[in-house]
This record gives structure tokens, C-alpha cells and sequence, in this order.
């Protein structure tokens, strides 16, 4: 039992997502009793009027903010519009209604598709400013970089206690498998996994696999969200990573042995690779509220591999 989450009565948004559902666990077993998860077809926080009353009836003293429109390459380019504005208004007049209801606490989840598309390995705190982020996720990057700016503004201006932490690409049990909006790696586990079940020679990826992602398994990242919003009450963005970078070509490799698939791999290298290198440093995070990642790469995918072999249906394998 924690005293700080046992006396807090905490609001958490996009609580039913992937991400969200680790946050919420996690803090639950940490001792929060009491924790309102707004679901959007109850509350639609793009407008004021939802998150108003989102507020009024959650009565959060912590808000801990996880609720975003998100997707992979092919995603953001087909929504660039969309991303930009439903991340920017929900973040922005959260932040403002949550100041106006006396909320004590506010935690911003932002995103690394903030950093800038050339920014020097590893990616340090300080160089989020230096550059416009990679092309086809800038809107959305954009969009949650403006409540980093908000945040600070309202600490200066209001003592409004709102801190931004910035994880890095999350995996895992549970995540999105939909190849209309999935990520790279659950996009990647189903490819392979279908391809071997079909007996299929090959399964086709986009890019050149050159790119290098870094990951972080979710329970993970619950964690050092949950230290954040315990011990951390600065103005400063922080990192949430692991401080290890595999390329995609790599990471291909990988996923393919270890969901048994043998065929070849043909890269489409048409389409974009995205940002050229992603990988974090991970100083400020252990620094300021004791935070490091505990699970291994390989023990994760396995994980998050298992999950997916359980939960998909018996027509996906066709």
C-alpha cells in the first residue's frame, strides 16, 4: 500500500487502452482506491462540454492524461488532419478545464514522434526544440508537443503542477493488431504469423529495414508512469525508455524466429521508413524519480507473441 495513491482520487484517460489499462493496474495495486476512467462513448473530451463534465463527475484530484488518436506510418499519413487536431484540442482544454476544477496534478503522456527527425543519438530531453519532427508524423508529434508548451506555461503562469513524460515506442499483450492503424511490431508479429500458418514463401515490409526503433514493453512504461506521477513534479519533459535501439531489418529477423516463420523477407523500399533513428536517453527518468525498464526485448516479444497466438480469432490464421 502507497499512501500517496491510497489518499488520491485519480482520473485517467484513455484508461481503457492499451497503455492505459497497465496504468490503471498498476496504480490500483500501488493502492488507489478511487479511479475514474472516462470512456469516450460516455464523454467526448474534444469539447469542453465533455471534459467539463468528465471532471465534475470524476472529481480527480490527478489526472493522468493517456487518452490519444494514434496509428502507425500508414495511419498518420492518411490522417495527418485528424491526428493533428483531435490530439491538440483534447490535450489543450483538458489541461485548461483541469486547472479551472483545482486539479492538484496533472501528467501529460506525450509522444517521441515530438523529437525532431534528425536529432542526435540518443535522444536527450533538451533537443526536443531543435528541429521539426519526421514528416509523416509531424502533425501528430506537433500536437502533443504544444501541451509540453502548455504545461510549462501553466506552471509559470497558474503553479499548476502538470509534468510531461515522453515514452518511447510501447509493445506488448494487448496491444492494437488491426493492420488499418497497428504499430510496427504487432503489424509484424501478425504478418509473420499469418504468412507461417498460410505456408506463405514470403511476407513483404515497408522501407529498407535501415530505420532503428527503440521499445518499451507497457508494463514498463506503467511504471515509470506511475513513479512520474508519485515523485516527479518538475517543468522538465522525461524520457520513458530503455536506452537500446534495434534496427528494423533486425527486429524483422527477430520476429520472424521467434513466431517460427522461415520464408523470405522482401522489403518495400517504396514506402517510407520513417524517422532514420529513434533511441532515448534514459538519464533523467532514473535521475529524478528512479525509473529503469526491467524486461528484455526477447522476453517481451515472447510475451507479447503468446498473447496474440491466444487471443486472435481462429479465421485470422486463414
Amino acid at each position: 500500500m502507497n499512501s500517496f495513491w491510497a489518499n488520491r482520487r485519480v482520473m485517467v484517460t484513455g484508461g481503457g487502452g492499451f497503455l492505459g489499462k497497465h496504468v490503471v493496474q498498476r496504480i490500483s495495486h500501488a493502492g488507489a482506491k478511487e479511479i475514474f476512467v472516462p470512456r469516450s462513448a460516455d464523454y467526448d473530451l474534444r469539447t469542453a462540454k465533455g471534459i467539463a463534465r468528465a471532471l465534475a463527475e470524476g472529481g480527480p484530484d490527478l489526472v493522468i492524461h493517456l487518452a490519444a488518436v494514434v496509428g502507425g506510418i500508414g495511419a498518420n499519413r492518411e490522417n495527418p488532419g485528424r491526428f493533428f487536431y483531435d490530439n491538440a484540442i483534447m490535450g489543450i482544454q483538458l489541461i485548461e478545464q483541469a486547472r479551472l476544477a483545482g486539479v492538484s496534478k496533472f501528467v501529460t503522456i506525450g509522444t517521441v514522434c515530438s523529437y525532431p527527425k534528425f536529432t542526435p543519438v540518443p535522444f536527450r530531453e533538451e533537443e526536443l526544440w531543435n528541429g521539426y519532427p519526421e514528416e509523416t508524423n509531424a502533425p501528430y508529434g506537433l500536437a502533443k508537443k504544444m501541451l509540453l508548451a502548455q504545461s510549462q506555461a501553466y506552471r509559470q503562469q497558474y503553479g499548476f503542477n502538470a509534468i510531461y513524460l515522453i515514452p518511447v515506442n510501447l509493445y506488448g499483450p494487448g496491444d492494437n493488431f488491426d493492420p488499418a492503424s497497428s504499430h510496427v511490431i504487432p503489424a509484424l508479429i501478425k504478418k509473420c504469423i499469418n504468412a507461417r500458418d498460410a505456408g506463405a514463401p514470403a511476407v513483404e515490409v515497408w522501407g529498407t529495414g535501415s530505420a532503428s526503433r527503440e521499445f518499451i514493453y507497457v508494463d514498463d512504461a506503467a511504471e515509470g508512469i506511475a513513479l512520474g506521477a508519485e515523485l516527479y513534479n518538475r517543468g522538465d519533459p522525461v524520457n520513458l525508455g530503455v536506452g537500446q535501439e534495434i534496427t528494423i531489418r533486425e527486429l524483422v529477423s527477430l520476429i520472424a524466429r521467434l513466431t517460427g516463420f522461415g520464408g523470405e523477407i522482401v522489403w518495400d523500399a517504396s514506402k517510407p521508413d520513417g524517422q532514420p533513428r529513434r533511441a532515448l536517453d534514459t538519464s533523467r527518468a532514473r535521475e529524478a524519480f528512479g525509473f529503469h525498464a526491467k524486461t528484455s526485448f526477447e522476453d517481451g516479444l515472447r510475451s507479447t507473441i503468446q498473447w496474440y497466438e491466444r487471443q486472435r480469432p481462429v479465421s485470422a490464421a486463414s
